[in-house]
């Protein structure tokens, strides 16, 4: 049953990110769920019942609003600003306020359900998927995508000894560039 298991999840996945191939090997896990990014399907109960699990052992409420905002992102790779979230949600909940929903965001983002990305010259991007994972941000249309893989971190523990009286316990590598669409837009103009 488990090298069943290992072979269904594990997936050689090739995907188009800047107009070239990356090709990895990947797991991904959620909230003690394997997810395959959407090949292997949780239910809206799993995922209802994990958000309440987590939201009451960090001592907060799970309220209707914290999960219709949790679902939205659970089901999405847009990486959505938290206006993108209260226009999705408000068709689930019409009276939900856009104060309540970055008030539900920063609530996911604490309890460590959701990844708060910040870019200087834009409005913050939530994701729903915590596992360590590496993003791709177009620089023209602002756009991002997940990059299949895990970062780098070998690499960067010998770092940690660099920073002098700066402890590290994290970091963020983005892949830069123009998404397929912008790269044709930019070859067209040039």
């Amino acid at each position: 049953m488990e090298n069943h298991k290992s072979a269904v999840l594990k997936q050689l996945t090739r995907t188009h990110v800047f107009s070239y191939p990356v090709e990895v090997s990947y797991w991904v896990a959620k909230l003690e769920h394997i997810v395959n990014l959407g090949e292997i399907e949780t239910s809206v109960d799993d995922i209802e019942r994990d958000l309440r699990r987590v939201l009451e052992a960090r001592g907060q409420r799970c309220t209707a609003q914290r999960t219709a905002v949790y679902r939205f992102l659970h089901g999405t790779d847009i990486h959505p600003t938290a206006e993108e979230v209260f226009l999705r949600v408000r068709s689930e909940l019409p009276g939900i306020s856009l104060a309540t929903v970055y008030k539900s965001l920063e609530t996911l983002v604490g309890c460590g359900l959701a990844r708060k990305l910040t870019y200087a010259e834009t409005s913050a991007r939530y994701d729903g998927r915590t596992e360590p994972h590496l993003h791709a941000h177009c620089l023209a249309c602002g756009g991002i995508a997940d990059v299949p893989g895990r970062p780098p971190s070998a690499e960067l523990v010998p770092l940690d000894g660099q920073a002098g009286h700066f402890r590290v316990t994290g970091c963020r590598v983005e892949l830069t560039g123009y998404c397929a669409q912008c790269d044709r837009g930019e070859a067209a103009q040039a």
